[in-house]
């Protein structure tokens, strides 16, 4: 692996002496880590832990996730362990937020960490800009299963509608991508000085775009997987002078190898088990009177009889079921009035859980509903897979299960849950969404 020789010598500005052993570091294998849904399933893929996320395993190597059902059923997410370090971050600075913006959310690490470390009925807007990227996003927000995450797919002066509205903000900013060589290593062959030059552009734009959304006192998380200063500390000394905020400084007493600059934390793969990283904490300290708070009109919606879907929903009595545009929609009762708002100001992907879809005479149970953990799996026939049929399934391939009862059925492979079929008797409709469906030859 060739690094650009102006990179080298910008790195070894930064890093000194220390040089050799970053460039050696480079030159092996990245760590393989997940996450895991500790809400869905008791699942311990090793025993060795991410010393900073509770949640997080490092895996001896890489097996084919996509050959796994419990991937796709949400027991587990891909996640670069140094980013998982976000933890740390919302325990000690926001744990009882009431609203949240992931505001670069795509793929969905660091939202699903955040819908996992959040109190349950904290609403996560989770954004991004990029509409195939969004979608993915939205993929991985269902199969997550939290009830209260929002995704949109809007542009960072959006959120300009949302004036002081939420507690804290997590800005993962699209970078030059230096942390990212030893795993993705046509990083390096897009990397360039002007590169990084347009990206401290977009940086400092987009938090410029979603500073007005922040409360006064809020949180604002910035974090890169870049190296160099100007798109990390030279930022964040930017956000505090011009923009109005203090620098928080978090504790890593614990946390051997990670490395305090002067306005953040970074994560060298020489130093630690991850890829680079690069995280900053600021608190807004600007005085937001001179703008309305964001205030939403009283918004007219259909409620639905609870009894005609009796006992479907765990902890039913902490939702209100809304029928709209031909779905039967569950909402949290405590967001439900900001959650049809921001509905109406932004263009969402996803706005609370979609329980059926309704054609005609017909009710079909959503596949989001399946995957959500609100759903109360045994007020619905369901039938146990083996993994060549779960692995069908999840080709939307037909399958047959002749010893079932007919009508809809809810699938689950080790007990957690895959998606719906109906079962004709001679076949089953295979409702597995067709864009989600495995395309590899396994």
């Amino acid at each position: 692996m060739k690094f650009p020789a102006l990179f080298i010598e910008r790195t070894t500005n930064l890093l000194g002496n220390e040089y050799p052993d970053f460039e050696q570091a480079l030159q092996g294998s990245s760590p393989v880590s997940v996450r895991v849904n500790n809400k869905k399933a008791d699942f311990f893929p090793s025993d060795r832990k991410v010393l900073w996320c509770d949640d997080g395993y490092y895996l001896n190597e890489r097996p084919l996730f996509t050959a796994d059902p419990l991937f796709h059923a949400g027991v587990y997410y891909v996640q670069e362990a140094s980013s998982m370090f976000l933890q740390q971050i919302v325990q000690s600075y926001f744990p009882q937020a009431e609203t949240v913006l992931d505001l670069c959310a795509a793929p969905g690490g660091k939202s699903t960490l955040l819908a996992q470390n959040l109190p349950e009925d904290t609403l996560l807007v989770s954004n991004e800009i990029n509409r195939s990227r969004a979608m993915i996003l939205a993929e991985n927000v269902v199969k997550w299963g939290n009830p209260n995450v929002i995704v949109s797919n809007e542009r960072p002066e959006s959120f300009k509608k949302l004036p002081g509205f939420f507690d804290a903000i997590v800005v993962d900013a699209p970078c030059s991508g230096e942390g990212m060589f030893r795993k993705d290593p046509g990083a390096i062959d897009e990397w360039s000085l002007q590169n990084v030059q347009q990206c401290v552009i977009r940086q400092k734009s987009i938090l410029e775009d979603v500073w007005d959304s922040l409360k006064t006192n809020g949180i604002l998380v910035y974090c890169t997987c870049t190296y160099n200063r100007e798109e990390n500390e030279e930022n964040i000394q930017w956000v505090c002078e011009q923009l109005g905020a203090e620098l928080i400084k978090p504790d890593i007493d614990k946390f051997e190898g990670i490395v305090r600059s002067d306005y953040g934390l970074r994560f060298y793969p020489h130093k630690i088990d991850g890829e680079g990283f690069f995280i900053s904490v600021v608190r807004k300290t600007e005085n937001d009177t001179h703008h309305s708070r964001f205030k939403f009109d009283k918004t007219q919606f259909k409620i639905c009889k609870s009894t005609d879907y009796p006992d479907m929903l765990l902890k039913s009595e902490n939702f209100e079921l809304v029928e709209a545009e031909q779905q039967i929609i569950a909402y949290q009762k405590k967001n439900i009035l900001i959650s049809l708002q921001i509905k109406k100001l932004l263009n969402c992907l996803i706005n609370g859980v979609v329980l059926f879809d309704m054609k005609g005479k017909d009710v079909i149970p959503n596949h989001q509903f399946a995957l959500s953990k609100i759903i109360n799996k045994a007020t619905f026939n369901q039938v146990e897979l083996d993994l060549s049929v779960a692995i069908s399934f999840l080709k939307r391939e037909n399958i047959f299960l002749p010893d079932a009862p007919k009508g809809y059925l809810l699938v689950t492979f080790q007990n957690q849950a895959l998606g719906w079929v109906k079962n004709l008797g001679n076949r089953c409709n295979n409702l597995y969404p067709q864009h989600w469906r495995i395309r590899m030859h396994l």
